[in-house]
């Protein structure tokens, strides 16, 4: 009778869990680590095989961590069970890297908030636009998504910027999107949907303090440009 082939089932020797007590955790390669967070592979792959796969299918350990639901269970081997402890562990990085813990989390440059975002937003296929508020003391108190599209002075409209930052009772906010080539240099549209939500804070009595564009790893500061 066929059944899930385990870690066990593995020769000692190539077993992560031993190899991880004996060498430690930065020994193992990625496909051994994901081997451990998974435990068990199909009844026709082991789990060495399938975390293999699901590394190479979704081109890299960059891409497994851009990676949705949807994306997991079109691999074969990997239901509902598997994909869940994926994008537990995804969820946790970012908000390990990202302070979304419930910590106090201060902006006082560009790169504070460049960082906040930059592990969930270098890799984006598609460009996103999320909102930083903050409270009087430059603290964070919401980070939230807004707009999933190229930006377009006439598509994003101020409303959806602000209003999230009127509920949170926001003292300023900064607005960041990323560039999905990787490269952060802003558009002609980039600076006309910063100087109109500029304006607009103005008018609601919320100051945008910076726009940030966000690239592979790097990112332009709008307000270091003197723009905003």
């Amino acid at each position: 009778m066929n059944r899930t082939l385990k870690i066990k089932d593995l020769p000692e020797n190539e077993r992560p869990r031993e190899r991880l007590f004996r060498y430690g955790s930065e020994a193992l390669s990625n496909v051994e680590l994901l081997a451990i967070l998974l435990g068990s592979g199909t009844k026709n792959e082991n789990i060495i095989s399938l975390s293999s796969k699901i590394i190479r299918d979704n081109g890299g350990l960059n891409g497994v961590f851009n990676s949705s639901l949807e994306d997991f269970t079109k691999i074969n081997g990997i239901g509902k069970a598997k994909a869940s402890k994926l994008l537990a562990m995804i969820e946790l990085s970012k908000r390990f890297k990202s302070f979304k813990d419930g910590d106090n989390y201060k902006i006082s440059s560009p790169k504070d908030a460049a960082f906040l975002v930059m592990e969930e937003m270098k890799l984006l296929k598609q460009e996103q636009l999320k909102v930083i508020m903050l409270n009087t003391k430059n603290i964070v108190i919401n980070v939230k998504k807004v707009f999933v599209g190229s930006l377009n002075s006439s598509i994003v409209h101020p409303r959806e910027v602000f209003n999230d930052a009127i509920k949170k009772s926001s003292a300023s906010i900064i607005i960041c999107h990323n560039h999905p080539s990787g490269d952060p240099t802003p558009s002609d549209e980039d600076i006309k949907v910063t100087i109109r939500i500029k304006e607009c804070g103005e008018i609601l009595g919320i100051q945008l303090i910076d726009h940030l564009i966000i690239g592979n790893g790097i990112y332009i500061s709008l307000k270091e440009k003197g723009i905003v």
